[in-house]
């Protein structure tokens, strides 16, 4: 089933084309990788979709809706949910309180039902010491709350941007297998936006590939891998 699909999506910065009538859709239970070189459009394009900015022209449809010029906030309770590149927690709030926002701001929840679900889903992703500050979080622990302030939101479709910068083999292995079972189990469709090529071949079912703000290519990891646009423009860069 179709949750998110694009048509002809596009959007210029006075002069710059920063995204060029790109059209892609994700299925319900789909991971997607979105790679490209650096300045290829890809958080624009996530910013397009979450409601961050609005398009120039094209269309943005949701589980058959026209959400193209909808707010963020209502993309947000409607079940569409993110993280940020740049992850900056609310350093007055203790690592449970930052997973909290997500479902009293994005689904109006009581302070006790926002609690009840943070606790739950620290516990699924293995978080511990909830009422911790977040200043003495590791790395992994605070990309994991990032996710769990994004499923807070009872997403359906969730991206990723660089989730993964900053993680050693290991961490990246486990984080790895919890976006795949919250996938899995929650029935998301799930953008991965990542330049480690390792993650995008291990984690994702499909690849679409941003170039100047254009889709080159897409298909599975092995396909576009080898196709030699992509080569050119990304993967021949040393992006493997």
């Amino acid at each position: 089933m179709i949750k998110l699909k694009t048509e002809n999506l596009t959007k210029r910065f006075l002069g710059l084309v920063a995204v060029n009538k790109v059209s892609f859709s994700m299925e319900e239970g789909e991971i997607l990788g979105i790679i490209g070189p650096n300045g290829a459009g890809k958080t624009t394009f996530i910013n397009l979709i979450s409601g961050i900015i609005m398009p120039t022209e094209g269309l943005i449809e949701y589980n058959g809706l026209d959400i193209t010029y909808m707010p963020a906030h209502e993309r947000a309770r409607r079940g569409i949910a993110r993280t940020y590149q740049l992850i900056h927690p609310l350093e007055n709030l203790t690592l449970i309180e930052n997973v909290m926002v997500g479902s009293i701001f994005a689904k109006g929840h009581s302070l006790k039902e926002a609690r009840n679900k943070a606790e739950a889903l620290c516990h699924e992703l293995g978080l511990t010491g909830l009422d911790r500050d977040t200043s003495r979080l590791t790395i992994l622990e605070v990309k994991k709350m990032e996710i769990a302030r994004a499923l807070a939101n009872e997403p359906e479709v969730l991206f990723l941007d660089e989730v993964m910068a900053g993680l050693n083999a290991d961490e990246m292995k486990e984080l790895i297998a919890i976006v795949q079972r919250v996938a899995l189990e929650r029935h998301l469709a799930v953008g991965v936006i990542e330049h480690v090529m390792g993650v995008i071949r291990e984690l994702t079912h499909r690849v679409i590939v941003l170039e100047a703000g254009e889709l080159i290519a897409e298909g599975k990891y092995e396909e576009v891998s080898n196709n030699p646009r992509v080569i050119e423009a990304y993967l021949g860069r040393g992006g493997v």
